[in-house]
Formats: C-alpha cells, sequence, structure tokens
C-alpha cells in the first residue's frame, strides 16, 4: 500500500504487479482488424457474465456512454435521464454537442431514482414540434447509491411499453451487484445496452465494455470510430480488464466493508453520512472544505473538497489506512470551532 490515503476516488488505483504481469505478457492484434486476441476474449467474457450476446472495449465510460447512446438515437431524437446522472451532468454535454441528442433530465429523488410517472408525462407524443423521444438512460450505482432490482423492472416495463429502448450507466455495477448479492447478469436483464467501467474500483487502468445485441454493439463500433475511440494493439488495455473480472470483483465486499468502518467514525465524530457501496458522501461546511482537504493532504490523506464530501475506498486503501484517515479527521474537527466542520 501506499503511504498516501488516497480518497478521492476509486479511479486513482494502480495495476498490482499481477495485473501489470498480464499486461506484459498479453497476446495483440490490431484490434481496428479485429484480431486482437486479448480484445476478443474480454468482450467474449464480459458479454457471457453480463448475459449480452456482444461486448465492444472503449478506452473510457464517457465514450461508452455516448457511443450508446448515438446508437440508440438519431440526431434530433431526446433521451430522457437523470438530472444526476453522469451522462447529463459529468460529461460535458457530449450527447448534445457530438450526439445532437436532445437530453430531457428528470430530478433524481433522493434514493436516485426517477419517479416513474415523471419521466412517463416527459415521454413526447408523435408530434412534429416536438422531438422524438428514444431512450431511458438510468445510473446504477448513483454517487453509491443503489437502484434495487425492483425498481430497474419497474423502468424497464415502462420504457418497453412506450417503445423506448432502455440504457444502463453501470460504471460501478459490480459495486450494485455485489450489495444486493446478485450476479450482474440478473441485475441487468432487460436492458437493451449496458456500460460498465473496468477501472472504477476493479483496479484496470483505463477501460469501459459496452454490452448489447450483435446489431447494437455494430452499430456502437460505428459510433466508436467517430468518436475516435478505436484502438489498434488494445489487448494491453484488456488483458487489465480480464484480469480485472476475474479477481477484483468479489473483493469489492472489502471496499463496502472499509467505507462502512469509515462511516461509523464519522458518525460517532458527529458527521452527517450517507454511505453505499464503496462511497461516502459527507455534510461538511462548504468554507470547510478547503481547509479540510489542506490540512488532510499535509497528513498523507487526499480529499476532494466539495459539498458534500465524498470519500471512496477502494483496493488500493487498506483497514489501516481508514484508521489513518479517521484519526486526521479527528484531529482536524477536534482543532476547529464548534459548528465549523458542519
Amino acid at each position: 500500500m501506499s503511504d498516501v490515503v488516497d480518497l478521492r476516488s476509486d479511479t486513482v488505483t494502480r495495476p498490482s504487479a499481477a495485473m501489470r504481469k498480464a499486461m506484459l505478457e498479453a497476446e495483440l492484434g490490431d484490434d481496428v482488424f479485429g484480431d486482437d486476441p486479448t480484445v476478443n476474449r474480454l468482450q467474449e467474457r464480459a458479454a457471457e457474465i453480463f448475459g449480452f450476446e456482444a461486448a465492444l472495449l472503449f478506452p473510457s465510460g464517457t465514450q461508452s456512454n455516448l457511443a450508446a447512446l448515438m446508437s440508440h438515437c438519431q440526431r434530433g431524437d431526446e433521451a430522457i435521464l437523470g438530472a444526476q446522472s453522469h451522462s447529463y451532468r459529468y460529461e460535458a454535454g457530449g450527447l448534445a454537442v457530438l450526439g445532437s441528442i436532445q437530453p430531457q433530465a428528470i430530478a433524481n429523488r433522493p434514493d436516485g431514482t426517477l419517479d416513474l410517472g415523471e419521466v412517463e408525462a416527459a415521454i413526447k407524443p408523435d408530434d412534429p414540434h416536438f422531438a422524438r423521444t428514444r431512450l431511458l438512460a438510468l445510473e446504477n450505482t448513483i454517487s453509491g447509491r443503489v437502484l434495487a432490482r425492483s425498481y430497474l423492472e419497474q423502468a424497464i416495463g415502462l420504457a418497453k411499453r412506450r417503445g423506448l429502448a432502455a440504457h444502463l450507466d453501470g460504471a460501478r455495477i459490480f459495486n450494485a451487484a455485489v450489495a444486493q448479492n446478485m450476479k450482474v447478469k440478473d441485475l441487468c436483464a432487460g436492458f437493451d445496452s449496458v456500460s460498465s467501467c473496468l477501472s472504477k474500483g476493479l483496479g484496470a487502468p483505463a477501460g469501459t465494455v459496452l454490452l448489447g445485441s450483435t446489431d447494437f454493439i455494430q452499430r456502437a463500433r460505428r459510433a466508436r470510430k467517430i468518436l475516435g475511440g478505436a484502438m489498434r494493439q488494445a489487448g494491453v488495455i484488456a488483458a487489465a480488464g480480464l484480469y480485472a473480472l476475474e479477481h477484483n470483483v468479489e473483493r469489492l465486499r472489502i471496499d463496502h466493508e472499509n467505507a462502512g468502518t469509515l462511516a461509523r467514525g464519522l458518525r460517532e465524530l458527529g458527521l452527517e453520512v450517507q454511505h453505499n457501496t464503496n462511497m461516502l458522501m459527507v455534510r461538511i461546511a462548504p468554507e470547510t472544505a478547503a481547509e479540510l482537504a489542506g490540512y488532510m493532504r499535509s497528513r498523507g490523506i487526499l480529499v476532494l473538497p466539495g459539498e458534500p464530501l465524498r470519500l471512496v475506498a477502494h483496493l488500493d486503501v487498506d483497514a489501516a489506512g481508514i484508521e489513518r484517515a479517521l484519526a486526521a479527521f479527528r484531529a482536524f474537527i477536534s482543532s476547529c470551532p464548534a459548528g465549523r466542520s458542519r
């Protein structure tokens, strides 16, 4: 483990020695021609794990989500998605800028779900005055919150009844599956497409897989080319993804447990904490956030200043690192005048 306890994100992990060895020894080919054997194995294995006909490797989740939306929607079509969703809020407006897709944002409820009544009311009638509503896009997990399978079934049912495709941004879907003691195949059943990151929690340095039908993946392959995501000897990245899928899924439970320990410790300090899976959202006064981040950094603990303060457990933070972080929080709060930290 590093001397630094980095709680900024589960994207900061470094490949393990075993993962690096797999990358070094990967069989390679030109994936643009479809002949990189390691990429092909990753895609076949991912399709098997998720229960889809086909899969496609992308450099990033942002590109995978955008390619999915572009493959479901034509220029001028509309996608319904959450106002807090990554595709709407944190991907630089790519669906509108590059996909010419109109976003119809619905407010996320406190548990991360969308009110399905509001979703249905937002579907446009077949009228040339309106953009054509083509897609419902959900996210699981969303800011660490898990969407239950029962809710997903209702949402998928609504989409199918109204003739919409259903896409899932499952960047951290394995966290959601582990939290519910489910296989991702069962958790994702019924979606027309799913995007899942290999670099968020699973320890790979890069890479996202997009899952769908064979016809959908063919369309997504074209979208990936348009977006500049086709790679040559991509087996180096695919080997890390294969290793992650085979070795780093079940151990996510450890991250969830470490996050739980951190949440309990912070609550004991009087802080308001939302804890789901490997993520914590901590309520803290905005004027204190930057000071806290600087204080923690001076003690080898990295956090992102913000309100709420997001803390993320991952495979590069062990139980001892969690205790170090808690000790630093205790010291900071004890040095603060009453009320400054919350």
